[in-house]
């Protein structure tokens, strides 16, 4: 069943790459007590994510965090070294946290996984972005057209907040 607007985040266990090294980091960690938009892709590099989603959380990085969010966070289906990279990559690793699902622990646990074997990609994340206060999300945008990035994109977060 997937997460809806008044549940808690489930207790899991992201990754995220530090100039120190590997990083565990837990929703509880991650949510509590803050303000949090979190958007999720199904891969780090593929077009969509990397040419759609990510720079409109990149553009508006500023508008969102005036809004009263303490942090952006990406979480997808991708090991840690993927997500370093990718963070690296696009630039963003000093604005957005680059969260690694790399079991899809995450996807499963609020039933935003797909299944997207067909396509040569395994388990993955739909794309998705929320709102999470405190641990509990309020407001859910899942895209429901493949390669699109509109309903759960940085212009509808702003909205939103």
């Amino acid at each position: 069943m997937t997460i809806t607007v008044g549940q808690k985040l489930p207790d899991v266990t992201f990754r995220t790459k530090t100039e120190d090294g590997t990083k565990e980091l837990s929703t509880a960690e991650m949510f509590a007590g803050k303000k949090v938009v979190l958007f999720g892709v199904p891969g780090a590099f593929t077009p969509t994510c990397s040419n759609n989603h990510l720079p409109g959380y990149l553009e508006n990085y500023d508008a969102i965090l005036a809004k009263g969010v303490d942090a952006i966070a990406v979480v997808s289906v991708n090991d840690v070294f993927v997500m370093g990279a990718w963070a690296r990559f696009t630039g963003g690793e000093d604005k957005i946290l680059f969260l690694a699902d790399g079991s899809g622990d995450f996807a499963k646990a609020t039933g935003l996984d797909t299944d997207l074997s067909a396509r040569g990609l395994g388990l993955r994340s739909q794309r998705f972005s929320m709102i999470v206060d405190d641990g509990t999300v309020t407001a859910l945008n899942i895209e429901e057209v493949p390669g699109q990035a509109t309903n759960s994109g940085a212009a509808k977060i702003l909205e939103q907040l």
